[in-house]
């Protein structure tokens, strides 16, 4: 998605729908005008975010996150860096409780944090490469070896959407030991 294209495309709009234009409009134009400015703004944020996006397309797709995170479980090797930070929490919260210096903990809780930040920038870039592959899939048209890789793209997107719930429930932890 070229985001140049989409802010010029929502100042176009927003200047076509805007409330001010209408502030002389029969009531019922006003109130159009305004719930069409409003959805406008709601579609112009939702699109702007990468992960707002992928998870509006995935709406739209019919795929729901928590029914696939029901029939789906996080991959192994996040599972493991899961058990390992907790491991290393509780080791920090033993140190803590026994009066360890401050800064020591801070660097400990800095170090876990730094990791799982890692990985979900890792995410990140694999969900903004997912979308690029979803728009090139989608401007190449429907065919049916297309259709098999939308769906191919459409799953990858829901695993990194699952998977990126993980891992911001890691760093929510981390931040509570903070």
């Amino acid at each position: 998605m070229n985001l140049a294209d989409l802010e010029q495309r929502y100042r176009a709009l927003s200047r076509q729908f805007h409330p001010d234009y209408f502030h002389n409009a029969p009531p019922a134009e006003r109130r159009a005008s305004l719930e069409q400015s409003s959805y406008l703004n709601d579609a112009y944020r939702t699109l702007r975010d990468p992960l707002a996006r992928v998870e509006y397309l995935l709406r739209l797709e019919g795929v729901s996150t928590a029914q696939a995170g029901a029939a789906q479980r996080a991959p192994a090797a996040l599972l493991e860096q899961m058990f390992a930070l907790n491991e290393e929490l509780d080791d920090i919260r033993s140190l803590k409780t026994s009066g360890a210096s401050r800064p020591d903990l801070q660097e400990r809780i800095g170090r876990a944090r730094r990791s799982v930040d890692e990985r979900r920038q890792a995410h990140e870039h694999q969900l903004r490469d997912l979308s690029l592959r979803w728009d090139a899939l989608l401007d190449a048209g429907a065919s049916g070896a297309a259709e098999d890789a939308r769906k191919n793209v459409l799953q990858a997107l829901c695993e990194r959407m699952l998977e990126r719930n993980y891992i911001s429930n890691l760093l929510a932890t981390i931040e509570r030991e903070l």
